[in-house]
């Protein structure tokens, strides 16, 4: 499928067939393709956390409210950040770049998160919404439905994962396929509203 085709038709489906499992061929190309997401500096801030344990998932479901895509989905991806990714050895995120770029960004990374925990968290965020999208995309372009999940208990689901220190949750993303589709759209702003040219 085609990627403007793969947008188009994404929806945040709810209910999967829980009969169906993703060939572990077809898991490796998502998350070929979910690693591949941006993030600043290069950071690779994010840290996906394949939940496969199927007693697990009914643990999840049960942090979730009950929500079943999240125990009915093939899979389950929980999106979690390192805040502190920055300072973790960042010679390893331009490793393969000539010495002169290292010279300017390692300092420039320093600088740019040191002592910001504000920033640290909301890059995370921001990294972790990219890679989502990346990865939801990338699911539909071969098959599969998807829905981004915010609606669990925090507090609960690390403790589930055993989420370490200075580690954030942003959200989860199930993938499967669907048992019922996703209603329709259900109304888009128009762009006059959203669409702003220069200034507001």
């Amino acid at each position: 499928m085609k990627t403007l085709d793969a947008i188009k038709q994404r929806r945040s489906v709810k209910h999967y067939d829980e009969n169906f499992s993703i060939p572990e061929a077809d898991v490796e190309k998502l998350i070929e393709a979910l690693v591949l997401s941006p993030t600043s500096y290069n950071i690779q801030n994010w840290r996906f956390v394949r939940v496969k344990d199927r007693a697990l998932r009914e643990q999840m479901k049960e942090a979730a409210w009950g929500q079943e895509q999240v125990s009915k989905a093939s899979e389950l991806f929980i999106f979690c950040a390192d805040n502190n990714a920055w300072n973790d050895r960042p010679e390893r995120y331009w490793a393969n770049a000539d010495q002169k770029t290292r010279d300017i960004l390692l300092p420039m990374i320093n600088s740019f998160y040191k002592g910001k925990e504000q920033t640290q968290r909301d890059e995370a965020m921001r990294s972790c919404g990219i890679a989502a999208q990346t990865l939801m995309i990338a699911a539909k372009s071969i098959g599969y439905d998807s829905c981004p999940m915010i609606g669990y208990n925090t507090e609960e689901v690390a403790r589930l994962i055993n989420l370490p220190t200075n580690h954030v949750i942003a959200m989860m993303v199930v993938i499967g396929k669907a048992s019922i589709p996703a209603h329709p759209r259900s109304g888009q702003l128009h762009r006059d509203e959203i669409l702003i040219n220069d200034h507001f």
